[in-house]
């Protein structure tokens, strides 16, 4: 699997990815400009593609479905599209999702981003998170 080799940014903006490698054998890791580290499980990141063929581009309805994705989905490559985002390629061959870094950041799953996330919600005097559009075809887990 390639996953952007030795890649290395520099930016001043945090949703900007420092380093991307992989986590182990099927997961992406993401260091971010911040420091802030994030992992991305393979099977969701796959079933959060936000190209044509997963989502439809005038309802927004998901078309890809979870029995579709096998369970031992991984990556292949991952490339980097411009300064904004990536594609991975899938061992389903899949490859025409594009992973904007604003999307890839949103969705990260770790404890302090969901806390965070959790009482911005609180904050709103929304309670829960019934959906928002931080999760809406998201790359973390359910």
């Amino acid at each position: 699997m390639t996953i952007v080799d030795n890649f290395t940014m520099t930016d001043a903006n945090p949703i900007t990815p420092k380093e991307i490698t992989r986590a182990n054998a099927h997961d992406v890791k993401i260091v971010w400009q911040d420091g802030h580290e994030s992992i991305y499980s393979s099977r969701p990141l796959r079933l959060a593609c936000p190209c044509a063929a997963c989502v439809d581009e005038i309802t927004g309805q998901i078309r890809v479905l979870p029995p579709n994705i096998p369970a031992d989905i991984r990556p292949m490559a991952v490339r980097l599209v411009g300064r904004y985002a990536i594609a991975i390629d899938w061992s389903d061959n899949h490859r025409t999702g594009i992973y904007s870094f604003a999307l890839l950041r949103r969705a990260c799953s770790c404890e302090s981003c969901t806390a965070a996330h959790n009482e911005r919600h609180r904050r709103e005097g929304g309670g829960s998170c019934g959906g928002c559009s931080d999760h809406s075809n998201s790359a973390s887990e359910a």
